[in-house]
């Protein structure tokens, strides 16, 4: 029977200690010990049940976490305080000086800088290659190489990864392949695919609300514990702990997400379709004239969509930005970074979430001056919200190609 995620976080129960549907917040960062033998049972090794320090565990992020594993279905999770702290601190359990990384050309601006300027500081260096090319991948591969890295679905091109491909690239080198899922939580299900550790934002659909910064880090039993090693663990001595109150805010919303990246997608599909309509270069993998269209058709967990994220190729940034301006004054959504929010949210990538990349780099991966990378809400008449959008289209002139 094919795994079903939506099923795997409602199936998840968790009792609050007085029986409360929602699991108590442990709103302490230190805990006590009937007696000093037990407290040095728990350095030694974890005992379930039993906590130390908020940097380590605390139990509503332990219960966040298994949520999370569900929903990924992987042996066990960690959450982190930001999706960067996620990702920089899965790269620094595998990697030390001198390793390298080989990584898509097309992923987010922060992950790139991290990749391309802050971890060179400490000795490692990162190849970047079109993640479509495969051949590329195994020619960038040196004996010095110790992770792949891509995201499911890119920011901001839309690429979508051939996971089952690059997964068997890996395995064959003995490489961890390490997936940002960010922009595709429970359309695609990396580990189910091949991938070693899956990563996200949880700023981002996940939690859904625009109202806080967090990451998370599904793997195996055995790799989350390397993270969590009091005595060489990333994630214990780098101490990117998430509060207790965020992560019972992202736990309750975790259950609608299933609901919501429905409509997301939905929408996002509504209005990739109408901007090609009317001439427009988009970039949607829900679009039969995207490139990885029946990749996507192939790798996807039905019933989600293709995501809630589309690019709109408008031909100059002068146009872009007179759109996006007219479109929040006209309440289409808000001119904003991120995504994943209940309103439509829209940048141009290039200036913004992209800037970090050189603009050499941005030409040769297709990301021009006027792209927007839209995050289509959760609006209830997506027609009537494209009608907006039209309306702004006719009163600049703008009729596509």
């Amino acid at each position: 029977m094919p795994y079903d995620p939506s099923s795997a976080i409602q199936d998840y129960t968790v009792f609050g200690e007085f029986g409360d549907v929602n699991p108590s917040v442990t709103d302490s960062s230190t805990y006590t010990f009937l007696s000093p033998e037990r407290m040095e049972e728990l350095f030694d090794h974890e005992i379930e049940g039993c906590f130390l320090y908020s940097r380590h565990w605390n139990p509503i992020n332990k219960y966040l976490s298994g949520a999370l594993a569900r929903l990924e279905n992987s042996e066990n999770a960690l959450v982190t305080a930001s999706g960067m702290a996620a990702i920089s601190s899965v790269i620094l359990q595998i990697c030390e000086a001198g390793d390298e990384i080989v990584a898509s050309r097309t992923i987010y601006g922060g992950t790139y800088a991290l990749l391309k300027n802050f971890l060179p500081k400490l000795g490692i260096t990162t190849r970047f290659v079109d993640i479509k090319d495969l051949q590329a991948m195994r020619e960038a591969i040196t004996p010095r190489t110790k992770v792949l890295y891509c995201e499911s679905i890119s920011n901001p091109m839309l690429e979508v990864a051939d996971i089952p491909a690059i997964s068997e690239l890996a395995k064959a080198q003995d490489l961890k392949l390490v997936i940002d899922n960010t922009f595709s939580p429970l359309v695609i299900a990396p580990l189910q695919l091949g991938a070693d550790v899956v990563v996200h934002s949880l700023t981002k659909f996940i939690n859904g609300t625009s109202d806080c910064v967090a990451g998370c880090v599904c793997s195996s039993k055995a790799f989350i514990d390397s993270m969590l090693d009091i005595n060489a663990g990333a994630s214990m001595l780098l101490g990117p702990v998430l509060d207790s109150y965020r992560a019972a805010s992202i736990l309750k919303n975790l259950h609608s997400l299933h609901i919501r990246m429905q409509k997301h997608g939905e929408n996002a599909l509504y209005f990739a379709e109408q901007f090609e309509k009317l001439g427009f270069s988009v970039y949607y993998p829900g679009l039969p004239s995207h490139p990885q269209h029946a990749l996507a058709q192939k790798i996807m967990t039905p019933g989600f969509g293709h995501s809630g994220m589309l690019a709109i190729d408008f031909g100059s940034l002068d146009k872009a930005n007179q759109l996006m301006t007219m479109m929040q004054e006209d309440k289409v959504g808000y001119l904003a970074v991120s995504l994943g929010y209940f309103k439509t949210l829209f940048s141009s990538p290039g200036h913004s979430t992209s800037s970090e990349i050189p603009k050499e780099e941005q030409e040769q991966i297709g990301l021009s001056d006027g792209l927007v990378r839209m995050s289509v809400g959760l609006d209830n008449d997506i027609r009537r919200s494209f009608e907006r959008v039209k309306d702004c289209l006719v009163k600049l002139g703008m009729t596509g190609k």
